[in-house]
């Protein structure tokens, strides 16, 4: 687990331990800067098993890291226990952590929308310096099959625009969904968000642990060129 290995397979995907890995990657991705292009990793989508985890570890990563971290939590999976084991583990004090970590939780699609396209940007005005933004189910509270559909993907394709226009101003996202719900009438959610991330990630969990399975990557820029080869 401690030991990064990276195998090439068909389609140009990696295969990491989970631990090293999201360190690794998480490291790399904090040290770039918005560039001038266009593109740049500023949504990032983890998709998969266990996401609420990995959410609630990389939270207080982040924060060990020196960065404040937004949650927007629409899955009810955040755990601060996680987040705070992980300073513990860092010798750095629970409530330190925890103390730069804003969460906000939705349990309906309209309060989803609420948080992502109003309260969002009250939070970023008030950190001094622009913290990361980890939204946790981003798809999940639109399922709701109580919802009408001519209403879900309009009220979805308004968040994604949103979540754009202050990535583009150089805020990161992380986006975590779990999977589960192939069944549902609304996988086109999952598709949506595929294209709109920047780089996507599969989490499994296979016979030798987790697994992190890189599906989709940027068009290379020199800055991410340096990032992909680092990380393979």
């Amino acid at each position: 687990m401690n030991t990064l290995r990276a195998l090439r397979s068909e389609g140009e995907r990696m295969h990491f331990s989970i631990k090293h890995s999201f360190d690794e990657i998480l490291l790399e991705l904090i040290r770039i800067k918005p560039p001038a292009q266009p593109v740049s990793p500023r949504k990032v989508l983890f998709r998969g098993e266990r996401t609420g985890e990995i959410s609630s570890y990389v939270a207080g990563w982040l924060v060990g890291e020196g960065v404040g971290v937004i949650v927007l939590d629409g899955a009810n999976r955040f755990d601060p226990y996680i987040a705070s084991s992980f300073a513990r583990k860092a010798l750095i004090p629970p409530e330190r952590i925890l103390k730069r970590i804003r969460i906000a939780r939705a349990f309906t699609c309209y309060q989803m929308a609420t948080l992502m396209e109003e309260r969002l940007g009250s939070f970023l005005k008030e950190e001094e310096e622009k913290p990361w933004v980890i939204i946790l189910g981003p798809i999940t509270t639109f399922l709701d099959e109580d919802v009408p559909e001519r209403e879900v993907q309009p009220l979805f394709n308004r968040c994604l625009k949103k979540v754009e226009e202050m990535a583009m101003e150089g805020i990161p996202f992380l986006l975590f969904q779990s999977s589960g719900f192939s069944d549902s009438k609304r996988t086109y959610l999952t598709k949506r968000l595929f294209q709109f991330s920047n780089l996507t990630w599969r989490i499994s969990l296979g016979d030798e642990g987790p697994r992190v399975i890189l599906e989709k990557e940027l068009t290379l820029t020199k800055s991410l060129t340096k990032v992909l080869h680092f990380l393979i």
